[in-house]
C-alpha cells in the first residue's frame, strides 16, 4: 500500500514546482525530512539534490521533461517534477487528488514545512444515491497540528470526518441535501471543528447543486 503525497516547492517567482511521494504521507514523515540540505528527503545530503533544488527554483524552464535526473540514489521524494511553475491554486483544482493522495505538503524558500491531510468530499461510498464523484479538485485540505514531533489527534480526526460523511450521505438518500448542499456543509462543519491553530482549505471552484 502506498501512503501518496504531493510536495509543493515554492520558486523565487512565488509560483510552486510540484512533486510526487509514494510513502510520503506515512506519519507525515517529510515534515521533518525536507530541508536545504536534503530538499527531496533522505537521510544524507548529496550534491546532486541540491543542484537539482536549485535549478528548479531559478529556471525559467516550465517543461517538466527539462529537469529529469539520472540518479542512482532514491529520494522520498521524487524529484522529477510533475508540473513546474504553477499556482496553489492551480495545483489543488487540477493536481491534487484528494480520494488517492493522503497528504499535502507545501514548502517555502525558507523551508517552512506546511503538512496538510486530505479529506475527499465524494459521497459515493456513503449515499446510494451517488454514483460517482470526482476525486481531483473535489476536496478539502486540513493543516496538521504537531506536539513534541508527532502529528496530533489524527485517528480522532479521520473517525469525525468519516461520520460526517455517513450523516450527510444519509440525508443526500432522503431528499435533504443536494450534492452541492451536501458538499458546502461538509466544508462548514470542517472549518467549525478546525481548532485555531488548524487551517482548513476548501475547494476554489464553485459548488454547484
Amino acid at each position: 500500500m502506498g501512503y501518496r503525497a504531493l510536495i509543493a516547492y515554492e520558486r523565487l517567482d512565488a509560483s510552486y514546482t510540484l512533486h510526487y511521494s509514494h510513502n510520503g504521507a506515512l506519519d507525515y514523515r517529510l515534515k521533518h525530512q525536507l530541508n536545504h540540505e536534503t530538499p527531496f528527503g533522505g537521510d544524507h545530503p548529496s550534491q546532486w539534490a541540491h543542484d537539482h533544488y536549485e535549478a528548479l527554483q531559478s529556471s525559467t524552464e516550465t517543461t517538466p521533461d527539462a529537469y529529469a535526473v539520472d540518479r542512482q540514489s532514491q529520494t522520498p521524494v521524487n524529484p522529477d517534477p510533475i508540473v513546474v511553475g504553477v499556482s496553489l491554486d492551480e495545483i489543488y483544482s487540477e493536481y491534487l487528488d484528494y480520494l488517492h493522495h493522503e497528504a499535502f505538503y507545501a514548502v517555502s524558500q525558507d523551508f517552512e514545512v506546511t503538512t496538510y491531510r486530505t479529506r475527499w468530499l465524494g459521497l459515493e461510498y456513503d449515499a446510494e444515491a451517488v454514483e460517482s464523484s470526482e476525486t481531483i479538485g473535489n476536496g478539502v485540505l486540513q493543516s496538521v497540528n504537531w506536539r513534541d514531533g508527532d502529528p496530533v489527534d489524527e485517528e480522532y480526526s479521520r473517525g469525525q470526518f468519516q461520520a460526517l460523511k455517513d450523516v450527510i450521505g444519509d440525508r443526500v438518500d432522503d431528499g435533504e441535501f443536494a450534492l452541492g448542499e451536501a458538499r458546502a456543509y461538509m466544508i462548514e462543519k470542517l472549518q467549525t471543528w478546525s481548532h485555531d491553530e488548524t487551517e482548513v482549505i476548501g475547494p476554489h471552484d464553485s459548488v454547484e447543486s
